[in-house]
């Protein structure tokens, strides 16, 4: 209840968003009950027979380094989150907060799938033509052996298929050309490695530029790459979206008529840039666990932190870590 910028102020509305869409949901809250409850009667939401609140004041900040974020773990709202969804309790987490202590928390508490080396931070990526594509690591793992993109390719090749209901998906390493002589060394042997792979359709490299293009069903990278990556697509999208929202009271007679005009011009592309919005797609999983958790954007609006709820919800729904158990078994 406390991760991200807001904390309560934008999880509690979420949490009402989200019953009202689905009321077979029931949520374990955790965090400071003393902050929340004038927002759980602002949405009368207190004492509600769906959602239980289990206090703590102790919280993980979002600033200090990862060891002493484990350190200071217990009892804090976060680690109690994870023991609850390792005990069963829960079917699985979201949370906004601090991203290295919850992937590490997540690691040292919930059982990793079998033979998986290292979890990755995996999204649904908008594409301008509606659907998406799976792209991981987004921020998990900074640096990555060959074997390990490798997994990335598998685990991302089932997530694809159950998420996103696809037969044999497409995969790519990004990289910063398509060419066979571009890149690092290491993208260059996984490159040669992936396709000599018969159970994988990978299909070879992609660029930066390409990521919303769907060239690709399935997008390989390492951490590091990946989140730069990412934060730049978000980053470019919410800026021209903003171009075309209308500012109050502007008084500026000139500059209205002309952003009118380029609504009216380019209002089918305003549209797709709508569908790309990063809020409309909040929540990376840590796949490679054997439950899910899901990581919302630290600074997400309640509306996003409602789709990082969908997003959970989608893959409890669909047994994403028992299929993906499943198939990687099939591969030994």
């Amino acid at each position: 209840m406390m991760g991200g910028d807001l904390g309560p102020r934008v999880i509690i509305p979420a949490i009402a968003q989200a019953l009202q869409k689905n009321s077979n949901l029931t949520f374990l809250l955790f965090g400071n009950q003393h902050q929340a409850i004038p927002l759980l009667q602002k949405y009368t939401l207190q004492n509600h027979p769906k959602i239980q609140f289990h206090h703590t004041e102790q919280v993980i900040d979002a600033d200090i380094s990862f060891s002493k974020a484990i350190r200071q773990s217990k009892n804090s709202s976060m680690r109690l989150a994870l023991e609850a969804v390792k005990e069963g309790k829960a079917q699985g987490c979201v949370s906004g907060g601090n991203t290295g202590a919850l992937m590490g928390l997540a690691k040292l508490l919930i059982a990793p799938l079998p033979n998986i080396e290292r979890p990755a931070l995996t999204s649904l990526i908008p594409a301008m033509n509606g659907k998406s594509t799976v792209m991981l690591d987004l921020g998990a793992n900074i640096e990555v052996s060959d074997y390990q993109l490798q997994q990335f390719a598998e685990m991302g090749n089932l997530f694809a298929q159950v998420m996103l209901g696809l037969v044999y998906p497409r995969i790519s390493l990004l990289n910063i050309g398509t060419e066979e002589n571009k890149g690092t060394a290491q993208l260059q042997a996984v490159h040669q490695q992936l396709k000599n792979r018969q159970d994988l359709n990978y299909i070879g490299f992609i660029e930066s530029d390409k990521l919303t293009s769907y060239l690709t069903d399935v997008i390989i990278c390492d951490g590091y790459t990946g989140n730069i990556a990412l934060k730049a697509l978000e980053g470019a999208a919410k800026n021209i979206i903003a171009l075309f929202k209308k500012e109050k009271a502007d008084s500026n007679i000139c500059r209205s008529t002309k952003r009118y005009l380029l609504k009216l011009i380019f209002y089918r592309y305003y549209r797709k840039l709508q569908e790309i919005n990063p809020d409309r797609h909040n929540g990376a999983t840590l796949l490679g666990l054997s439950k899910v958790v899901v990581k919302s954007h630290g600074g997400a609006n309640s509306n996003a932190f409602c789709y990082a709820i969908d997003y959970a919800i989608q893959q409890i729904e669909g047994d994403i870590p028992s299929r993906i158990m499943q198939g990687l078994s099939q591969l030994e």
